[in-house]
Formats: C-alpha cells, sequence, structure tokens
C-alpha cells in the first residue's frame, strides 16, 4: 500500500483539479491541522502545537448521519505546571502514574 494521498481540491466554481502528496494541511481557526495516511489504510488527523502555546487543540468527531461526521476543533488551556512540581514529563519510561 502507498501512503500518497490522492486529493481533488474543488473552487466554488465547481472546478475540480486533482493531485496527490504524502500530507496535507488545512489551515483552520488558526491553527494547521495535519492529514496524513499511516500506511495501513487509517488516517491520521493532528493539529500542530507551538512551543510557547497557551492551549492546545482537541479535535472531537461526531457521527451526524449515513455518510457525515463532524469535525470539531476545540482549545484548552495548556497546563504547564504539570502533576509534579519539578516539571517533569511522563513518558513510556516512567515507573510510576
Amino acid at each position: 500500500m502507498t501512503d500518497a494521498l490522492r486529493l481533488i481540491l474543488e473552487d466554488t466554481d465547481g472546478t475540480q483539479l486533482e493531485t496527490s502528496c504524502t500530507r496535507f494541511a488545512v489551515i483552520w481557526q488558526g491553527k494547521e491541522v495535519w492529514i496524513q495516511q499511516d500506511g495501513r489504510g487509517q488516517l491520521l488527523i493532528g493539529v500542530d502545537v507551538e512551543e510557547g502555546d497557551a492551549e492546545y487543540a482537541n479535535l472531537l468527531l461526531r457521527p451526524l448521519a449515513t455518510n457525515l461526521v463532524s469535525l470539531q476543533l476545540e482549545m484548552e488551556p495548556a497546563d504547564m505546571s504539570g502533576d509534579d512540581e519539578d516539571g517533569h514529563v511522563h513518558g513510556p519510561d516512567c515507573n510510576h502514574d
């Protein structure tokens, strides 16, 4: 399976342009929403977070109808303090919760 995505871009007048890429971004509410294929036939959708951002984005996907879904971008305050006062970042090698 290839990781290239075939895109169809359509203008308001209905003119279509077909292209392909490995990933693309949509600027939505001032954030880059990136879409790419994971190599297993699934789409990965993420929002870029820049260092120093005071908020981070949650993407909420809700079913609307048989063939439609709603994608909502919600911003939440970034908790810079963390659980530990020393600024520890929890990772896969942590031995605590």
